[in-house]
Formats: structure tokens, sequence, C-alpha cells
């Protein structure tokens, strides 16, 4: 390594009692000490914060589950010079199907239609009129644990009966899709380095091999792989993994995306190198593996795949004869790209942590207040068929501009930071949540709910 380059200071992110996705092992070349750090639950924050402070780390490393998010949400913005791989908002759709339904529709990828309540009359409500059969999945976390918390139910009476006994929050139901099989990809980098089928057994509906489901590595679609590569890129993640069904009517959905996902080591070690090279500056090669590898290592026995680690490949370098040099082999359209660091927080919590903020009993507010906007609850709007509600950005920025004390560069602030949509929500259920942004204070934050229940009707918002 030469005297010019300076590596970033690399720490591990464990928690207790959760499986380790890497070790230092799949970083292997990298010159320098890789420190570790433990979350020890409870109350953990303060301590946590104060080890990555001294230990001087530069970026942490490591996936966080689903009931530790929100924390390490507020642990990161105590830590804004420390960089999270993969990033907090690429992480989004690891806490919950909702998020996964969020993120599908804010990008417009498709997905089986999903219904979302948090409030059990309504879900009552719809699915007493709903035509079955119907999926009701937990909500909390992206695992489905072998499919043991995703329940077909073929009518009103089978719905409200496991409803009743397992007592799930938010109610989270989608529409039987009849599936053919559905495919897992992995990514790094936004390019597929993984490909399966996976088909359900005979008469039976659920893939999970767990349930007497079974796979294949042969001919996935270039269409499957184009889809979890528009997911990945969309989310910004480093490394990444879609579920992709593919219906008896022939299309694709999205069933479950994340960075989270069970991979061989060999796969690990593959991500890893993929962040070498992305924190290095170019010091370390940029990996090279072969669009569809997958074929030919899936024919090696699973439990040989289980224990190879550090799997390379060389470039390819064509031939060359009398001259002529045949050099149209290419990686179809799906080559290895840098994830850049991006600024402000997409999926700031004071908004999309529904599952927390959102509160039953929830305070009156002047009808003038209110805008009516399009959800997944409503009856006969569906999800993945109906635009979703764009609102104009300029529109807010003239309403916001409006009010006494409120620059450029609080503007700026408020719209990184909740976007139009965000705005118009945190407006008209629970104004509190701008005062996240900085220096945005009470007296401010009064100023502009009147301005906006007095504009609001001023300027209408498109849909």
């Amino acid at each position: 390594m030469t005297t010019q380059t300076k590596l970033p200071k690399i720490g591990l992110l464990y928690l207790d009692y959760v499986l380790r996705f890497f070790d230092k092992s799949n970083f292997k070349g990298w010159p320098d000490k890789i420190e570790t750090v433990v979350y020890h639950w409870g109350n953990d924050k303060a301590r946590f914060i104060a080890e990555v402070k001294r230990k001087k780390i530069e970026v942490l490393i490591g996936n966080i589950p689903a009931t530790a998010y929100e924390t390490f949400r507020e642990i990161a913005r105590a830590l804004p010079n420390v960089r999270f791989l993969p990033s907090l908002d690429s992480q989004f759709s690891n806490k919950s199907k909702e998020n996964v339904t969020h993120f599908c529709r804010k990008y417009k990828l498709p997905a089986p239609h999903t219904e979302i309540f948090y409030i059990p009359e309504k879900a009552r409500q719809y699915l007493a009129k709903a035509q079955y059969p119907k999926i009701i999945k937990r909500s909390y976390g992206p695992s489905n644990y072998g499919g043991y918390f995703v329940h077909k139910v073929d009518s009103f009476e089978e719905a409200t009966s496991l409803l009743g006994e397992k007592k799930y929050y938010p109610v989270y139901v989608q529409d039987f899709v009849p599936m053919e099989a559905d495919i897992r990809v992995m990514l790094i980098g936004h390019k597929p380095v993984c490909a399966f089928w996976r088909r359900p057994p005979e008469g039976e509906w659920l893939t999970n091999t767990s349930q007497g489901g079974s796979m294949d590595y042969q001919a996935v679609p270039k269409s499957v792989l184009q889809l979890a590569t528009a997911a990945s890129k969309v989310a910004n993640a480093e490394y990444w993994a879609c579920d992709i069904a593919l219906g008896k009517d022939g299309k694709l959905r999205i069933l479950e995306c994340a960075t989270a996902f069970a991979a061989f080591p060999y796969i690990r070690d593959w991500i890893g190198q993929y962040l070498m090279w992305l924190l290095s500056d170019g010091y370390f090669k940029k990996p090279n593996i072969p669009l569809y590898n997958w074929e030919e290592l899936g024919k090696i026995d699973s439990r040989m795949l289980r224990t190879m680690r550090h799997i390379g490949f060389s470039s390819y370098t064509p031939s060359q004869d009398a001259g002529e040099l045949f050099s149209q082999l290419d990686e179809q359209s799906f080559p290895i790209l840098d994830t850049a660091l991006k600024s402000g927080e997409e999926w700031p919590s004071e908004v999309w942590n529904l599952q927390d903020n959102f509160v039953l009993n929830a305070k009156t507010m002047p009808a003038k207040a209110l805008q009516l906007i399009p959800a997944g609850d409503e009856q006969g709007v569906d999800l993945n068929s109906y635009q979703a509600p764009v609102f104009d950005e300029a529109q807010i920025r003239m309403i916001l501009s409006g009010v006494r004390g409120i620059g450029e560069k609080m503007l700026d602030d408020i719209m990184s930071t909740f976007g139009a949509h965000g705005v118009v929500e945190a407006l008209n259920t629970d104004p509190q949540k701008l005062c996240a942004v900085k220096n945005l204070k009470d007296k401010k934050l009064e100023k502009i709910v009147e301005h906006w229940q007095s504009a609001h009707c001023a300027y209408p918002l498109v849909p």
C-alpha cells in the first residue's frame, strides 16, 4: 500500500443473540486492524456510541435486526461522521413487510396488492367484503421464518379466527397470487451474483424448502434479474436480496427485499471484496463475478458450498487471431456498480415509523387542516394499479416560503428530510414531526401550521 492511500477505520457491528453475517476473514487482505463493537440491547445506546467514538471507527458494517432498527436510527444521528454499511435507508425494508410495501409503492415496483390496517374495525370491514383467498402475514421483521408466519385464509371466518389467535398488528393483508414458483436473487453492487428457483410441492402453495419446496439454479429469466437490479438501485444497497414471484398469470411481483438474507460463506466473501474496493478509492480491485456463475456452482453439493471460501474468478480475455478480436462478450448490462454515499435521510422515523408513531386514539384535527390522501386501506384502491399520489414540491415550497422566518436553507432541510408527501402527511396528522429539522422550533412550527391551514385551500395539491 502506498503512503498516499489512507484507508478508513472499519468496525464490524454485532448484536448479542443475533447471528453474525460478517467475520474479519470476509475482508481478506485488509491491512489495518478491523474493530468490533457489540450492542448489548437494553439501555446500551450511550455506551455503544461512546465505544464507536473511542475506537475512532469511520465505517460500521453489519445488518441491524428489525427490533433494533429504530434505536440505530438514533445511533446513526448521534454518529454523523460514521458511515453505516448498509445505510439505514437501505435497511428500511429489513424492519417489516409494511416497509417493503412502502418501498415498492414509492418506486412503483410490482408487488401483490396489499392492505395495511392500524384500526382493527377498518380491517374487519375490509375483510368482511373482500374476495378470497387472501394472505395474512406478520408484518414485523423481514423474515417469514420458513413461512410459519404466512397464512392463507379462504373466508372471512378464517381470517377473523386467525387474527383472534395470532393478534398480528398491524393487520397486513395481501391478495393471494397463484405462483408457478418464486426466485431468490442476491446482488452485490446492483449485480446479480446468485439466483435460484424455489418451487412449491405438488398441490401446495408455499415454496419454502423447510415446507417441502424444491430449488434449482437453472435458467433464471433475465427479466427477473432486471427487476431485482432495479430494486437494488433505488434502495442504493451495497448488497441486497429479492424474492420475486412468478405468477401463473406470467407476471412478476416482489414478495420480499432486504439487505438481511441467508448466504453461503463465499458470497459473504464477495461482499467483503466489494466493500474493500468501495472503501479503498481503487486500491483494492473490484471483484469479478461472472453472471450466471450460480448455474455451475449450483451443481456442487450444498454441503460443500457451505464450507467453500474465497472463490475467485479472473476476467475473461478473448483470444485474438490474425489481428481480429472478438469483443462483444459483456456482462449483459449487469456490471458491478459503486453505491455512492447519500446525504440526508430518505425514510426518517418521524414520518415512516408508523409501527411506533401510530396512536389509535388520534387527536382531533380541524377539518380544514385535513387533506384526503389515498391510503392502502381504502376500499377499491389497488396498490399496484392506481398512481400513487404525487405532491408538487414547488407548491409545498411556495406555501412554506410564505411563513415568516422560513428561509431557503430551512426549506431545503425540510424537503430533504421529509419530501413533499412527508410534509403534507406530517402537517395533516402530527405537525410536531417537523421539529426533527434543525432550528425548527415550536414557535416556527406554530406559524407553519397556521399558514398551512389558511393557505391549504388556496393551493390545492395535485394527486
